[in-house]
């Protein structure tokens, strides 16, 4: 210890009893008195005394992290509000309010301009899906009953000629029909007509055309779920 470092009997209510002082170069620092058992002595147990920052400095520093937040939040808000006002025909002078309600007004005609652009092209879809439905036909004044059928689902091979076979024995005739397929999916639409006048037996041929439908994807579904053959099978079979 240096002519700068001397030790004091403290008079700090800080200190407890048992607890010595030290102050070296203007700083303090506290030493408690613990029993060595190996050397049987007391020795000192030092701990520094850490200068606390005050309060004031630290409420200053948070104000200023929450500031600069805060104009970041903002100014991301501004620029996404400025790209919406890019999009959106005449939003240029409009106010928050005003800009989101234009936003969604516009978004909800694009979905349906997107819905109506669907519906006049063959787009085979992920879901499975049979419709039939009756509807009333007219050619040069005469009228007749026509069956609008739409059939979408997983492409497979002889499929198209299962559904001609369905609408042969159904005594269905082809009006128009479309077919797509896509990524191993199919779709068609056809217009279908019958010799029967009828409205009640057109019912009765639009219900049977349902069901030979669904009879028909269930049955190319089941068959692709099973195992196919392999060639000592078929060898084994013959």
């Amino acid at each position: 210890m240096d002519d700068s470092d001397f030790e004091v009997l403290s008079d700090d209510p800080r200190v407890k009893p048992g607890i010595r002082a030290l102050q070296r170069n203007g700083s303090s620092s506290y030493s408690s008195l613990v029993l060595d058992s190996e050397r049987g002595e007391l020795v000192e147990a030092s701990v520094s005394a850490k200068r606390k920052e005050p309060p004031a400095e630290r409420n200053v520093d948070a104000l200023k992290n929450h500031s600069e937040a805060e104009r970041r939040r903002r100014a991301r808000i501004n620029a996404h509000l400025d790209t919406l006002r890019g999009l959106v025909p005449e939003a240029k002078k409009m106010d928050k309010a005003a800009l989101l309600a234009e936003v969604v007004n516009h978004l909800r005609k694009l979905k349906g301009n997107a819905e109506e652009a669907m519906q006049q092209y063959v787009i085979p879809t992920d879901a499975d899906e049979i419709k039939v439905e009756q509807e009333r036909g007219e050619v040069v004044d005469l009228e007749f009953e026509t069956i609008k059928a739409s059939l979408c689902c997983d492409y497979r091979p002889g499929l198209l000629s299962n559904l001609r076979r369905v609408l042969v024995d159904l005594g269905l005739i082809v009006l128009s029909a479309e077919v797509a397929t896509l990524e191993g999916r199919m779709k068609s639409i056809m217009e279908l007509t019958s010799h029967v006048g009828d409205k009640t037996l057109c019912q009765v041929l639009s219900s049977s055309l349902r069901l030979a439908l669904c009879s028909m994807v269930d049955q190319f579904s089941t068959s692709e779920e099973s195992p196919r053959p392999s060639v000592s099978d078929k060898r084994r079979r013959a």
